[in-house]
């Protein structure tokens, strides 16, 4: 996988953040956040997405615990990098997206966005964190749904 965009999704039963890189720059930016509550409008949303992106690849948060155990909203998560790969033909990396919430929250929060006046980019820059890990450290993707 030497070229193409990427497209960065931090899974939420509320909201997805989805978030947009290179593989040549390496570098990923928050996209959107899609806020959308009907599985299908989601995925729809997605597909148009990966229509305008055309992404070689798309990299997905899976939370893990602390001390590397399964978190029990892992298997949601992995359902949606699943979804992703059939319906959409794409290859899927997982990566941990343990902290990503936690950092998003912290880099708004030096940009001077504070409080609820995060709640509609947190996630978009979620997915930013989770696609950046990804980028810096290819080899930790935890699987491939190839």
């Amino acid at each position: 996988m030497g070229s193409g965009s990427v497209l960065g999704f931090d899974f939420g039963l509320k909201r997805i953040g989805v978030a947009v890189g290179t593989l040549e720059l390496k570098l990923a930016h928050p996209l959107e956040t899609i806020a959308i509550e009907t599985t299908d409008a989601r995925f729809a949303r997605i597909g148009k997405l990966i229509e305008e992106w055309q992404p070689a690849l798309a990299v997905v948060g899976i939370p893990h615990r602390g001390d590397d155990s399964a978190h029990e909203f892992a298997p949601t998560c992995l359902r949606f990098a699943q979804r992703l790969k059939g319906r959409f033909g794409l290859n899927v990396a997982l990566v941990d997206e343990s902290y990503s919430s936690a950092a998003a929250s912290s880099t708004l929060n030096e940009s001077g966005i504070r409080g609820r006046r995060q709640k509609s980019v947190l996630d978009q820059v979620a997915a930013q964190h989770i696609l950046q890990h990804y980028f810096d450290e290819p080899d930790h993707a935890h699987h491939y749904l190839a």
